[in-house]
């Protein structure tokens, strides 16, 4: 038994070091961001700090917060926001050049900055996941209306290479009309099964080896799309859908062929 929990807790250690590895630039360039741009803001406020009001001070670090997160994550935003207020206590309050406040105003001036920079970081990060749903729906309205105009002849080739780059998979091969073995398997509402025991594919990443996605069509088993996954982040929910009406759209392809090969 310790030997297998050994296996498991190495096995999430790599899923979870090729998770950081694979965490896109402009994250990674936004999270740098958000630790180093309040503090070059604030130390370059650091000459004004007796003209500027502490209120404006703090409003120009607010809006660096907001900055970072539309550029990056939620988290950088709250990584700005965390180094806005430190660095705003540090620089631009007496006494200076130390994490304490003696005067209560600014006290309350530093904690409205790092609530509203909290607040308004996750706002922009909204703002920005919108506008990459809204981009990454029409891509997958393109698949769905891309397969649906295929043939018989062609649209398992063609499915297998758009679930191949949909889910990020290392290969993709399918099976015509047969049943072996007990893969886990890829759900029509996007989620993961092994065996009878549904998997939280979202928190502990794919099951282990090829995971088949069946295809139907008029209520008849055709086949079924072997996916091996690759390294990195299991696909969101939204393109698992997707992946699985693609899925629909081969057995309504293939079931116009006549019977399965």
């Amino acid at each position: 038994m310790s030997t297998v929990t050994g296996t498991w807790r190495l096995h999430r250690r790599g899923r979870a070091r090729a998770t950081l590895r694979t965490w896109p630039l402009r994250d990674r360039i936004a999270l740098t961001a958000g630790f180093a741009v309040p503090f070059l803001v604030a130390l370059a406020l650091v000459p004004f700090r007796t003209s500027v009001s502490h209120t404006n001070a703090a409003l120009i670090l607010v809006v660096v917060v907001v900055a970072v997160a539309a550029l990056g994550s939620r988290t950088a935003g709250v990584v700005a926001a965390l180094s806005a207020a430190a660095w705003f206590d540090f620089f631009l309050t007496r006494p200076y050049e130390t994490f304490d406040i003696t005067a209560s105003r600014d006290i309350e001036t530093a904690v409205l900055l790092l609530v509203v920079g909290l607040i308004v970081s996750q706002l922009a990060a909204h703002a920005r996941r919108l506008e990459v749903i809204t981009v990454t729906d029409a891509a997958h309205l393109a698949r769905i209306h891309h397969v649906a105009t295929l043939d018989a002849d062609t649209v398992v080739d063609e499915v297998r290479r758009e679930l191949t780059e949909l889910l990020r998979l290392n290969a993709c091969r399918f099976q015509y009309g047969t049943l072996l073995g007990q893969p886990p398997r890829l759900q029509d509402d996007g989620s993961v099964t092994v065996g009878r025991r549904s998997w939280d594919v979202d928190a502990e990443g794919w099951p282990e080896g090829e995971i088949e996605l069946r295809v139907h069509g008029n209520a008849r088993y055709l086949g079924r799309f072997m996916l091996t996954p690759g390294q990195g982040p299991v696909p969101p929910l939204q393109a698992r859908l997707v992946a699985a009406t693609l899925a629909d759209q081969t057995g309504a392809a293939l079931d116009t062929s006549g019977p399965a090969r």
